[in-house]
């Protein structure tokens, strides 16, 4: 059993937990993740773990402080288990828009995320499509940053779109349209937008042609579903033929289901690290990043690169 793999999984998307031993061939490790009557979280691991290589997969969705506390209890209990390594696998990263101080008297809370996660017991962590590139250096730990764009583009050549356009919905995601229009052999156009509330957009220029063309607009998540239901309007205003969104992480927090029911997209494409259990809609394509994450977790184990799998 030394240096053993074991997954462990909270409640946050324990059928993820479940595709990702699938694709290991492993069992998926019991563990029970309960609440007191006072709501506290009752957190015990029940299978042998003394010396093992242990990766606990949850993502910090909504409700993303429980999911955040349950992780942080789960990586407690590991390493009071007496686990050999703790890998926190953060497929959604919580917390991540909040990553600088925009403004006086606020908190750097993906920083403050990221050393909990490191003072609870792990010894690395795992995410994937952080919103912010530069999280990645506030882990103390060694820290993997996976891109679900092979998975994504894999799914987009099957479609075998003609005159391909690929629009990043703010400038903050040229670098990410730009690694798509490269792969897909597609041009490359941006929103420009400006934000008139927390929560409201609106786009004041768009860069580039789109008329007459297919439409990829790609982002990272979908939280409240505004910029990227503006950017979607903005590209059909100016011609477009057919639009489809892509996005890693559909929190789709709020009325944003509705958002996206009335966007005029053909479909809109995102990948499971979050469930989306009730927020279902017909154009909704929902590929898996299991494998993305298993393998990932298989080089880890094995000490192997991990970086290879985006060469």
């Amino acid at each position: 059993m030394k240096n053993a793999l074991v997954v462990v999984t909270g409640s946050a998307n324990p059928a993820l937990a479940q595709k990702v031993c699938d694709y290991l061939t492993i069992p998926l490790a019991h563990c029970e993740v309960k609440r007191f009557p006072d709501g506290e979280i009752d957190a015990k691991v029940l299978d042998d773990v003394r010396g093992s290589d242990v990766f606990v997969v949850q993502p910090t969705c909504p409700p993303v402080n429980d999911n955040l506390m349950e992780m942080l209890l789960l990586n407690d209990c590991l390493m009071r288990a007496s686990a050999e390594r703790i890998t926190a696998v953060v497929p959604y990263f919580g917390y991540a828009r909040q990553d600088r101080k925009a403004e006086g008297r606020v908190p750097i809370s993906s920083k403050l995320v990221a050393n909990l996660v490191a003072r609870s017991g792990a010894h690395r962590a795992l995410s994937v499509d952080l919103h912010s590139a530069q999280i990645q250096g506030f882990f103390d730990i060694p820290m993997d940053h996976l891109y679900a764009a092979p998975v994504m583009i894999d799914y987009l050549r099957k479609l075998e779109l003609t005159d391909l356009t690929v629009v990043t919905a703010d400038v903050g995601g040229i670098k990410m349209a730009r690694a798509y229009a490269k792969r897909l052999r597609a041009d490359l156009a941006i929103c420009d937008k400006r934000r008139s509330g927390p929560t409201e957009t609106e786009v004041m220029h768009l860069i580039g042609s789109v008329e007459g063309r297919n439409v990829l607009i790609v982002d990272d998540m979908i939280a409240t579903g505004t910029s990227i239901a503006e950017a979607a309007r903005a590209v059909k205003n100016r011609g477009a033929k057919n639009v489809y969104i892509c996005a890693t992480h559909a929190v789709l927090a709020g009325n944003a289901v509705e958002k996206m029911k009335k966007c005029p997209i053909k479909e809109l494409i995102v990948t499971d690290t979050i469930p989306l259990q009730g927020k279902e809609m017909p154009n909704l394509k929902v590929l898996s990043i299991a494998n993305l994450l298993g393998e990932a977790i298989r080089r880890i184990h094995k000490s192997e690169s991990v970086s290879s799998l985006f060469v």
